[in-house]
């Protein structure tokens, strides 16, 4: 019987690859954390101003649709009334004033006659439904919703009139 005997063959690295990661590897993964982290950030951050935004049109179209149904059900005439300088709207027959953030731009179109001041208006709701008509737009940033108010029904609508939702 003849036995051979197997040689082991070790091979043996230099002592600094021996070692784990290099100063510069390190390096390059925190950066790729930090670059992560911040592109988050960002994101959460237009995310809150879109929220913000779309809460503040969905306030104003719950006053619109409030004075609506007031000026029905008392069969008299009923206005919500923008300050555009405050950036506040307040509704007739309430003495409290509402506030829109100061992130939100406020623009509105209505009839002539509505207009009461350099940056003021009203849109005005009739007993029967109607109204003076007009458009109250909230933006901020890119982000815009538009606030249409039917002349001759009364009906509000609420749409997303900003860049990105038109494509």
């Amino acid at each position: 019987m003849v036995r051979l005997a197997a040689k082991q063959i070790q091979t043996t690295m230099p002592a600094y690859q021996q070692r784990g990661f290099t100063l510069i590897e390190l390096m390059v993964v925190l950066v790729i954390i930090v670059l992560g982290t911040s592109i988050v950030a960002i994101n959460f951050a237009s995310g809150n101003d879109r929220a913000e935004l779309k809460a503040a049109a969905r306030d104003v179209v719950s006053a619109l649709r409030y004075a609506r149904g007031e000026a029905l059900m008392d069969h008299q005439e009923t206005t919500v009334d923008f300050d555009l300088e405050s950036n506040s709207y307040t509704v007739s027959g309430r003495e409290k004033t509402y506030g829109i953030p100061e992130s939100v731009a406020l623009t509105i179109v209505t009839a002539e006659s509505e207009l009461t001041g350099q940056d003021q208006g009203s849109i005005r709701f009739y007993a029967d439904g109607s109204s003076t008509g007009g458009r109250v737009n909230l933006t901020a940033g890119a982000a815009k919703w538009q606030i249409d108010i039917n002349w001759l029904t009364g009906h509000i609508s609420l749409n997303d009139a900003s860049d990105d939702a038109e494509n």
